[in-house]
């Protein structure tokens, strides 16, 4: 499915199953959404409008590249909602989906039904995570044969000494179970993100976590903030400090899940997330 964005930029969206539509909002940040899949059956409950961001996947590169930023973003989730006719849309985001997702929630909390933050970034709320919390986390995973290595590596990274070698040898950290089917994936994940949209869209004035920790706080219907048990990269406690900031956001942790936990266990996160949106 293809339509126009407000500056014209032709942008693609994925159509996988049927029933309602959950929009979904990949990570990356600005990775196309391919990776998602069809989020381990959870198409089987819901149609899913998996949106390849701008510049990534089938849509287009935008004329103006400071349009990657996450808040410039906004519109496009905007016009699609539009696009699909919906007046209120059900939003899944996975890790720096959660971005954006919150930043559309902040200027259109109207149009949000249903809302989904899986695994997510907490960079547009303002929560830290300290090189400790990730260590102490990982350190859990001592008995893993490729513990040592990676372990290592994410020493150098949360130092601030980390290279691109160190990032590809933590690649087992984010996969519940760093089988012959997580490094596949992560394999071929390989190109897929748009280095220049993902420097953009952090930039300076992105993010503004006071104003929108403060409408988030005015959001009155139910969110589902789904942590992974061993996700070093948004690690359960500041997960559930981030459903805090909701009235009534609730926080599930999914048992022996890392950064992606439709892929550890399809089942129970498809259980959890469906129960939810219904």
């Amino acid at each position: 499915m293809a339509f126009a964005a407000h500056d014209g930029t032709h942008l693609a969206c994925r159509l996988v199953g049927e029933g309602a539509p959950l929009v979904c909002l990949p990570g990356g940040p600005m990775q196309d959404s391919r990776y998602l899949a069809d989020l381990g059956g959870l198409s089987a409950h819901r149609q899913l409008v998996l949106l390849d961001p701008r510049g990534t996947g089938r849509s287009a590169v935008p004329a103006d590249t400071t349009s990657y930023r996450c808040d410039r973003l906004v519109g496009d989730v905007e016009a699609l909602r539009v696009h699909l006719g919906l007046e209120r849309v059900d939003l899944l985001a996975h890790s720096a989906g959660a971005n954006l997702a919150a930043l559309y929630v902040q200027r259109h909390p109207e149009r949000v039904g249903k809302l989904a933050l899986i695994t997510p970034s907490l960079t547009a709320v303002g929560i830290a995570v300290t090189g400790e919390d990730r260590l102490s986390l990982a350190r859990r995973r001592r008995g893993e044969p490729w513990f040592p290595v990676a372990f290592a590596a994410l020493e150098a990274v949360v130092a601030g000494d980390g290279d691109a070698e160190s990032f590809r040898a933590i690649a087992p950290f984010w996969y519940g179970r760093w089988d012959e089917t997580a490094q596949s994936l992560r394999a071929a994940e390989e190109g897929r993100k748009n280095a220049e949209a993902a420097a953009a869209f952090g930039a300076d004035g992105a993010f503004d976590a006071e104003v929108t920790r403060a409408a988030l706080a005015g959001f009155t219907s139910p969110v589902l903030l789904l942590a992974g048990e061993l996700d070093v990269n948004s690690p359960p406690g500041a997960v559930a400090e981030y459903a805090g900031l909701f009235p009534h956001g609730r926080v599930t942790v999914q048992t022996a899940a890392g950064h992606f936990p439709w892929l550890d266990d399809a089942e129970q996160f498809v259980s959890v997330t469906t129960s939810y949106l219904r």
